[in-house]
Protein backbone atom coordinates (compact mmCIF):
# COMPACT_ATOMS: atom_id res chain seq x y z
CA UNK A 1 0.00 0.00 0.00
CA UNK A 2 1.41 3.38 -1.01
CA UNK A 3 1.64 6.27 1.46
CA UNK A 4 -1.08 8.27 -0.28
CA UNK A 5 -3.42 5.27 0.16
CA UNK A 6 -2.77 4.93 3.89
CA UNK A 7 -5.28 6.22 6.40
CA UNK A 8 -3.60 9.34 7.77
CA UNK A 9 -4.16 10.18 11.42
CA UNK A 10 -3.22 13.56 12.89
CA UNK A 11 -0.80 13.47 15.80
CA UNK A 12 0.82 16.04 18.06
CA UNK A 13 4.17 16.43 19.77
CA UNK A 14 3.91 18.27 23.09
CA UNK A 15 7.13 19.61 24.61
CA UNK A 16 7.52 20.34 28.31
CA UNK A 17 8.28 24.00 27.47
CA UNK A 18 4.75 24.36 26.10
CA UNK A 19 5.49 24.06 22.37
CA UNK A 20 3.12 21.91 20.30
CA UNK A 21 3.88 20.52 16.84
CA UNK A 22 1.13 19.12 14.63
CA UNK A 23 2.04 16.25 12.34
CA UNK A 24 0.86 12.89 11.09
CA UNK A 25 1.13 9.49 12.69
CA UNK A 26 2.79 6.40 11.25
CA UNK A 27 4.01 3.19 12.78
CA UNK A 28 1.97 2.12 15.81
CA UNK A 29 -1.35 3.96 15.82
CA UNK A 30 -4.64 3.99 17.66
CA UNK A 31 -7.31 6.21 19.09
CA UNK A 32 -5.51 6.72 22.38
CA UNK A 33 -1.83 6.42 21.49
CA UNK A 34 0.25 8.41 23.98
CA UNK A 35 4.02 8.10 24.31
CA UNK A 36 6.26 10.13 26.62
CA UNK A 37 10.05 10.21 26.41
CA UNK A 38 13.20 12.32 26.40
CA UNK A 39 13.55 14.23 23.10
CA UNK A 40 16.97 13.84 21.44
CA UNK A 41 18.16 14.40 17.88
CA UNK A 42 20.71 12.70 15.67
CA UNK A 43 22.41 14.39 12.73
CA UNK A 44 23.34 11.15 10.92
CA UNK A 45 22.33 11.14 7.25
CA UNK A 46 22.33 7.34 7.01
CA UNK A 47 22.18 4.44 9.42
CA UNK A 48 18.59 4.89 10.60
CA UNK A 49 18.25 1.12 11.17
CA UNK A 50 21.31 1.14 13.41
CA UNK A 51 19.83 4.13 15.25
CA UNK A 52 16.47 2.44 15.79
CA UNK A 53 18.10 -0.74 17.13
CA UNK A 54 20.82 0.91 19.24
CA UNK A 55 19.96 0.12 22.90
CA UNK A 56 21.58 3.42 23.94
CA UNK A 57 18.36 5.16 22.80
CA UNK A 58 16.30 3.36 25.45
CA UNK A 59 13.56 5.64 26.82
CA UNK A 60 14.14 8.37 24.23
CA UNK A 61 12.09 9.90 21.42
CA UNK A 62 14.55 10.15 18.54
CA UNK A 63 14.41 12.96 15.98
CA UNK A 64 16.21 12.51 12.65
CA UNK A 65 17.49 15.84 11.32
CA UNK A 66 17.97 14.41 7.80
CA UNK A 67 14.68 15.14 5.99
CA UNK A 68 13.95 11.78 4.30
CA UNK A 69 14.23 8.50 6.18
CA UNK A 70 13.51 4.94 5.07
CA UNK A 71 14.66 5.06 1.45
CA UNK A 72 16.55 1.76 1.65
CA UNK A 73 13.89 0.03 3.73
CA UNK A 74 14.39 -2.46 6.52
CA UNK A 75 17.45 -4.73 6.43
CA UNK A 76 17.59 -7.11 9.44
CA UNK A 77 21.29 -7.86 8.96
CA UNK A 78 21.98 -4.19 9.77
CA UNK A 79 20.24 -4.32 13.16
CA UNK A 80 22.49 -3.60 16.14
CA UNK A 81 20.37 -5.47 18.70
CA UNK A 82 17.48 -7.91 18.95
CA UNK A 83 14.84 -5.16 18.69
CA UNK A 84 14.41 -1.36 18.68
CA UNK A 85 14.57 0.39 22.07
CA UNK A 86 13.46 3.92 21.10
CA UNK A 87 10.28 5.22 22.74
CA UNK A 88 9.11 6.93 19.54
CA UNK A 89 10.51 8.11 16.22
CA UNK A 90 10.18 11.53 14.53
CA UNK A 91 11.07 12.32 10.90
CA UNK A 92 10.35 15.09 8.43
CA UNK A 93 9.21 12.53 5.86
CA UNK A 94 9.52 8.78 5.29
CA UNK A 95 9.76 6.61 2.20
CA UNK A 96 7.01 4.06 1.59
CA UNK A 97 8.66 2.65 -1.55
CA UNK A 98 12.23 1.74 -0.48
CA UNK A 99 14.77 0.54 -3.00
CA UNK A 100 17.66 -1.74 -2.01
CA UNK A 101 18.58 -5.26 -3.06
CA UNK A 102 18.73 -6.31 0.62
CA UNK A 103 15.43 -4.67 1.59
CA UNK A 104 12.94 -6.88 3.43
CA UNK A 105 10.25 -4.34 4.30
CA UNK A 106 9.38 -0.71 4.89
CA UNK A 107 9.82 1.57 7.89
CA UNK A 108 6.11 1.98 8.66
CA UNK A 109 5.53 -1.77 8.86
CA UNK A 110 8.65 -2.22 11.01
CA UNK A 111 7.51 0.38 13.53
CA UNK A 112 4.01 -1.13 13.67
CA UNK A 113 5.42 -4.61 14.25
CA UNK A 114 7.47 -3.34 17.19
CA UNK A 115 4.78 -1.13 18.70
CA UNK A 116 6.69 2.11 18.13
CA UNK A 117 4.85 5.36 17.49
CA UNK A 118 6.12 7.42 14.58
CA UNK A 119 5.46 11.09 13.78
CA UNK A 120 6.14 12.79 10.43
CA UNK A 121 5.25 15.99 8.65
CA UNK A 122 6.61 18.35 11.32
CA UNK A 123 9.42 20.89 11.02
CA UNK A 124 12.29 18.82 12.43
CA UNK A 125 14.71 21.74 11.96
CA UNK A 126 12.60 23.94 14.23
CA UNK A 127 12.33 21.12 16.77
CA UNK A 128 16.09 20.52 16.72
CA UNK A 129 16.74 24.24 17.19
CA UNK A 130 14.55 24.24 20.31
CA UNK A 131 16.47 21.31 21.80
CA UNK A 132 19.84 22.89 20.93
CA UNK A 133 18.92 26.21 22.49
CA UNK A 134 16.93 25.02 25.51
CA UNK A 135 18.57 21.64 26.12
CA UNK A 136 17.21 18.12 26.21
CA UNK A 137 13.60 18.04 27.38
CA UNK A 138 10.74 15.61 27.67
CA UNK A 139 8.02 15.32 25.07
CA UNK A 140 4.79 13.46 24.49
CA UNK A 141 3.24 12.22 21.23
CA UNK A 142 -0.55 11.97 21.19
CA UNK A 143 -2.96 11.21 18.39
CA UNK A 144 -5.99 13.25 17.36
CA UNK A 145 -8.80 12.93 19.87
CA UNK A 146 -6.47 12.64 22.85
CA UNK A 147 -6.43 15.53 25.32
CA UNK A 148 -3.36 17.78 24.89
CA UNK A 149 -2.12 17.61 28.48
CA UNK A 150 1.22 18.74 29.92
CA UNK A 151 0.68 16.64 33.04
CA UNK A 152 3.56 14.34 34.02
CA UNK A 153 5.84 15.65 31.27
CA UNK A 154 8.48 17.13 33.57
CA UNK A 155 8.40 14.17 35.94
CA UNK A 156 9.37 11.60 33.28
CA UNK A 157 12.82 10.08 33.84
CA UNK A 158 14.66 7.17 32.29
CA UNK A 159 15.20 4.52 34.95
CA UNK A 160 16.75 1.04 35.03
CA UNK A 161 17.98 1.52 31.47
CA UNK A 162 20.82 -1.01 31.64
CA UNK A 163 18.65 -3.53 33.44
CA UNK A 164 16.12 -3.35 30.60
CA UNK A 165 18.60 -3.67 27.74
CA UNK A 166 21.27 -6.13 28.90
CA UNK A 167 21.19 -9.83 28.00
CA UNK A 168 19.89 -12.35 30.53
CA UNK A 169 22.47 -15.10 29.98
CA UNK A 170 26.00 -15.65 28.75
CA UNK A 171 26.66 -16.33 25.08
CA UNK A 172 29.91 -17.28 23.34
CA UNK A 173 30.96 -16.17 19.84
CA UNK A 174 33.94 -17.92 18.22
CA UNK A 175 36.00 -16.87 15.18
CA UNK A 176 36.16 -19.13 12.12
CA UNK A 177 39.90 -19.58 12.43
CA UNK A 178 42.32 -19.81 15.33
CA UNK A 179 41.26 -18.44 18.70
CA UNK A 180 44.02 -15.95 19.52
CA UNK A 181 42.45 -14.33 22.60
CA UNK A 182 39.48 -14.73 24.92
CA UNK A 183 37.52 -11.58 25.70
CA UNK A 184 34.71 -11.04 28.20
CA UNK A 185 32.24 -8.49 26.81
CA UNK A 186 30.00 -6.81 29.39
CA UNK A 187 26.64 -6.12 27.79
CA UNK A 188 25.32 -2.82 29.15
CA UNK A 189 23.14 -2.51 26.04
CA UNK A 190 25.79 -3.56 23.55
CA UNK A 191 25.72 -2.95 19.82
CA UNK A 192 26.37 -6.14 17.89
CA UNK A 193 29.24 -4.71 15.88
CA UNK A 194 31.46 -4.49 18.97
CA UNK A 195 31.38 -8.28 19.15
CA UNK A 196 31.87 -8.60 15.38
CA UNK A 197 34.97 -6.38 15.47
CA UNK A 198 36.51 -8.53 18.19
CA UNK A 199 35.63 -11.87 16.55
CA UNK A 200 37.12 -10.87 13.21
CA UNK A 201 40.39 -10.15 15.04
CA UNK A 202 40.57 -13.72 16.31
CA UNK A 203 38.89 -13.20 19.68
CA UNK A 204 36.55 -15.69 21.28
CA UNK A 205 33.97 -13.41 22.88
CA UNK A 206 31.87 -14.33 25.89
CA UNK A 207 29.00 -11.83 26.17
CA UNK A 208 28.07 -11.31 29.81
CA UNK A 209 25.02 -9.80 31.52
CA UNK A 210 25.70 -6.33 32.93
CA UNK A 211 25.59 -7.46 36.56
CA UNK A 212 28.22 -10.21 36.22
CA UNK A 213 30.38 -10.37 39.34
CA UNK A 214 34.12 -10.09 39.76
CA UNK A 215 34.12 -13.68 41.03
CA UNK A 216 32.68 -14.85 37.70
CA UNK A 217 35.42 -12.94 35.86
CA UNK A 218 38.00 -14.77 37.98
CA UNK A 219 36.41 -18.09 36.95
CA UNK A 220 36.44 -17.18 33.25
CA UNK A 221 39.99 -15.77 33.43
CA UNK A 222 39.69 -13.86 30.13
CA UNK A 223 42.65 -12.32 28.34
CA UNK A 224 40.76 -9.05 27.99
CA UNK A 225 37.60 -7.25 29.11
CA UNK A 226 35.37 -5.14 26.88
CA UNK A 227 32.88 -2.72 28.47
CA UNK A 228 30.10 -1.93 26.02
CA UNK A 229 27.93 1.04 25.22
CA UNK A 230 24.51 1.39 26.82
CA UNK A 231 21.73 3.77 27.84
CA UNK A 232 20.86 6.00 30.76
CA UNK A 233 22.62 7.91 33.51
CA UNK A 234 25.96 6.16 34.20
CA UNK A 235 25.99 7.18 37.88
CA UNK A 236 22.75 5.26 38.41
CA UNK A 237 24.61 1.95 38.05
CA UNK A 238 26.05 1.77 41.57
CA UNK A 239 26.18 -2.04 41.75
CA UNK A 240 28.02 -2.30 38.43
CA UNK A 241 30.51 0.43 39.39
CA UNK A 242 31.35 -1.37 42.64
CA UNK A 243 32.06 -4.61 40.76
CA UNK A 244 34.19 -2.78 38.21
CA UNK A 245 36.39 -1.46 41.03
CA UNK A 246 37.17 -5.07 41.98
CA UNK A 247 37.61 -6.16 38.37
CA UNK A 248 40.12 -3.37 37.71
CA UNK A 249 42.24 -4.70 40.57
CA UNK A 250 42.70 -7.90 38.53
CA UNK A 251 44.78 -5.87 36.03
CA UNK A 252 43.17 -7.53 32.99
CA UNK A 253 43.52 -5.44 29.80
CA UNK A 254 40.28 -3.46 29.48
CA UNK A 255 38.66 -1.36 26.76
CA UNK A 256 35.51 0.70 27.41
CA UNK A 257 33.19 2.26 24.85
CA UNK A 258 30.53 4.95 25.51
CA UNK A 259 28.70 3.92 28.72
CA UNK A 260 31.52 1.45 29.37
CA UNK A 261 33.95 4.39 29.19
CA UNK A 262 31.86 6.33 31.71
CA UNK A 263 31.43 3.41 34.12
CA UNK A 264 35.16 2.67 34.05
CA UNK A 265 35.90 6.31 34.91
CA UNK A 266 33.32 6.33 37.71
CA UNK A 267 34.86 3.17 39.17
CA UNK A 268 38.17 5.06 39.41
CA UNK A 269 36.70 8.05 41.23
CA UNK A 270 35.89 10.35 38.32
CA UNK A 271 32.54 12.11 37.90
CA UNK A 272 30.07 12.47 35.04
CA UNK A 273 27.69 15.24 33.99
CA UNK A 274 24.64 15.52 31.76
CA UNK A 275 25.25 17.49 28.57
CA UNK A 276 22.89 20.22 27.38
CA UNK A 277 21.74 18.25 24.34
CA UNK A 278 24.33 15.49 23.94
CA UNK A 279 26.33 14.32 20.95
CA UNK A 280 24.42 12.12 18.53
CA UNK A 281 25.36 11.61 14.90
CA UNK A 282 28.00 10.25 12.55
CA UNK A 283 30.10 13.40 12.08
CA UNK A 284 31.40 14.32 15.55
CA UNK A 285 35.07 15.46 15.60
CA UNK A 286 37.29 13.99 18.33
CA UNK A 287 40.86 15.26 18.82
CA UNK A 288 43.55 12.85 20.01
CA UNK A 289 45.44 14.85 22.64
CA UNK A 290 48.79 13.12 22.09
CA UNK A 291 48.95 13.86 18.35
CA UNK A 292 46.48 16.68 17.73
CA UNK A 293 44.90 14.59 15.00
CA UNK A 294 41.15 14.95 14.55
CA UNK A 295 39.02 11.89 13.82
CA UNK A 296 35.43 12.00 12.57
CA UNK A 297 33.45 9.70 14.85
CA UNK A 298 30.04 8.18 15.43
CA UNK A 299 28.57 9.26 18.77
CA UNK A 300 25.45 8.72 20.84
CA UNK A 301 25.61 10.00 24.41
CA UNK A 302 23.94 12.48 26.70
CA UNK A 303 26.47 12.29 29.54
CA UNK A 304 30.22 12.90 29.67
CA UNK A 305 33.12 12.25 32.03
CA UNK A 306 34.28 15.53 33.62
CA UNK A 307 37.90 16.07 32.54
CA UNK A 308 38.95 17.78 35.78
CA UNK A 309 37.59 14.92 37.88
CA UNK A 310 39.93 12.25 36.49
CA UNK A 311 42.15 10.65 39.14
CA UNK A 312 45.92 10.97 39.22
CA UNK A 313 47.41 8.69 36.60
CA UNK A 314 44.45 9.03 34.25
CA UNK A 315 44.29 11.63 31.50
CA UNK A 316 42.01 12.62 28.63
CA UNK A 317 43.20 10.83 25.48
CA UNK A 318 40.55 12.38 23.22
CA UNK A 319 38.46 15.54 23.54
CA UNK A 320 35.51 16.72 21.49
CA UNK A 321 36.73 19.34 19.02
CA UNK A 322 33.46 21.26 19.31
CA UNK A 323 33.06 21.68 23.07
CA UNK A 324 36.19 20.20 24.68
CA UNK A 325 34.34 17.48 26.58
CA UNK A 326 36.06 14.18 27.39
CA UNK A 327 36.06 11.67 24.53
CA UNK A 328 38.53 9.14 25.89
CA UNK A 329 40.77 8.25 28.84
CA UNK A 330 44.12 6.47 29.17
CA UNK A 331 45.09 4.95 32.53
CA UNK A 332 48.78 4.83 33.41
CA UNK A 333 48.39 2.62 36.50
CA UNK A 334 46.42 -0.21 34.90
CA UNK A 335 46.15 -1.77 31.41
CA UNK A 336 42.98 0.06 30.44
CA UNK A 337 41.72 2.76 28.11
CA UNK A 338 38.32 3.94 26.96
CA UNK A 339 36.55 6.18 24.46
CA UNK A 340 33.23 8.00 24.53
CA UNK A 341 32.64 7.66 20.78
CA UNK A 342 31.90 4.48 18.82
CA UNK A 343 34.92 2.99 17.00
CA UNK A 344 32.70 0.07 15.90
CA UNK A 345 30.59 2.63 13.95
CA UNK A 346 27.42 1.05 12.47
CA UNK A 347 26.39 3.51 11.37
CA UNK A 348 29.11 6.03 10.85
CA UNK A 349 32.75 6.45 9.84
CA UNK A 350 35.34 3.73 10.33
CA UNK A 351 38.20 6.16 11.12
CA UNK A 352 38.79 4.88 14.66
CA UNK A 353 38.47 1.14 14.06
CA UNK A 354 42.19 0.91 14.81
CA UNK A 355 41.32 1.13 18.51
CA UNK A 356 40.24 -2.51 18.41
CA UNK A 357 43.74 -3.33 17.12
CA UNK A 358 45.16 -1.26 19.97
CA UNK A 359 43.08 -3.34 22.39
CA UNK A 360 44.23 -6.69 20.97
CA UNK A 361 47.84 -5.47 21.06
CA UNK A 362 47.36 -4.52 24.72
CA UNK A 363 46.02 -8.01 25.43
CA UNK A 364 48.93 -9.68 23.63
CA UNK A 365 51.47 -7.60 25.54
CA UNK A 366 50.05 -8.82 28.87
CA UNK A 367 49.82 -12.53 28.12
Amino acid sequence: MRKEELQVQKAYLILENGTIFEGKSFGAQGESVETTGEIVFTTAMTGYLETLTDPSYYGQIVVQTFPLIGNYGVIPSDFESRRPFVRAYIVRDWCQDPSNFRCEGDLDTFLKKNGIVGLYGIDTRALTKIVRESGVMNGKIVTEGTALSFADLKSYTIKDAVKNTTCDKEEVFTPDGEVKRRVALFDFGAKRNICRELVKRGCEVTVLPAYTSCDRIKELAPDGIMLSNGPGDPAENIEIIEELKKICDLKIPTFGICLGHQLLALSQGAETEKLKYGHRGANQPATETATGRVYITSQNHGYAVINDSLPEGAHAAFVNANDGTCEGVNYDYMPAFSVQFHPEACGGPLDTGFLFDRFTALIDSHK
